[in-house]
């Protein structure tokens, strides 16, 4: 059994990590390269990495922030936002990148896919799905289904989150970054519903994200059926640090890695830059 990852989630924009409600109302949370070294400090298993306006200004992520982040950091770092093409991807794994997240490009061509995942292996390849709930209207009992969307949750595509990962998973895909739009920033937990419905099409992993406020929504995430979880809020207004989430994890009953690092009570700037160096800057 795989043992659950903790992954905070840094999204980027204009160099800044910046957080909001919904992909909207964004304000700034700080250096990505500081986070990065303070979240692998507190021992972060992995972390994510969006350029949230990659896509809609036309370009692949900003390769000096991937390297920055590279520099400060030695645990795996998947990064996405304007991955459109093989040679995206080459250029965000050379930066520094273990894994390149894919989204409206995916949607626009489910080919990129099968060719990212033949060139670099899936292990590199993961399917970013942003998931919105809509009512089913065509069941005898309505119930709920949710749309995927692209462009920050800004235009419908006609497919279903649960159908468009299994396609996914076909296609070479190694993992599925699962957000649920109507959750993400709120602090309400995770969308459980549309997990279980992904979780139950799928083998490969899974990750939750959207809505983790508090320890007991991560729990909640790896109960119903994700591998890792991912957030943003709880780390990024220091709620809990990744090694209180650990032990709280713990205690509850789940295996998790080990925190590494100095463990303290959260606190401090998030432009800070941590009292221990980086850990190595290779892969």
């Amino acid at each position: 059994m795989l043992i659950p990852r903790i992954i905070p989630c840094l999204d980027v924009r204009d160099g800044r990590v910046v957080k909001g409600v919904r992909f909207q109302n964004l304000r700034d949370a700080g250096d990505p390269a500081a986070l990065a070294a303070e979240y692998e400090r507190q021992g972060a298993d992995e972390l994510v990495m969006l350029d949230v306006s990659a896509t809609a200004d036309g370009r692949r992520a900003a390769v000096e922030t991937v390297s920055a982040l590279r520099r400060r950091i030695s645990i795996p770092l998947t990064v996405g936002g304007g991955v459109r093409s093989e040679a995206d991807a080459a250029c965000m794994l050379g930066a520094g990148a273990d894994k390149v997240a894919v989204n409206t490009a995916a949607v626009e061509d489910p080919s990129l896919v099968a060719r990212l995942a033949g060139r670099f292996g899936s292990q590199c390849v993961v399917v970013a799905i942003d998931a919105a709930r809509t009512p089913d209207a065509g069941e005898a009992e309505p119930s709920m289904s949710w749309a995927v969307v692209v462009r920050a949750g800004t235009r419908a595509t006609g497919l279903r989150a649960d159908a468009w990962s299994r396609e996914c998973q076909r296609l070479g895909a190694g993992e599925i970054l699962l957000t649920s739009i109507d959750r993400d920033g709120v602090g309400s937990g995770y969308d459980l519903d549309l997990l279980r419905a992904v979780r139950r099409g799928v083998r490969i992993p899974i990750i939750a994200s959207g809505g983790a406020a508090h320890w007991e929504h991560l729990a909640e995430g790896l109960t119903a059926g994700a591998d890792a979880v991912l957030a943003a809020t709880i780390f990024h207004d220091r709620i809990r640090t990744v090694a209180d989430v650990k032990r709280d994890l713990a205690s509850a009953g789940f295996a998790v890695r080990a925190a590494g690092g100095l463990e303290g009570s959260p606190g401090g700037s998030p432009d800070a830059s941590p009292a221990a160096g980086p850990r190595g800057g290779a892969r």
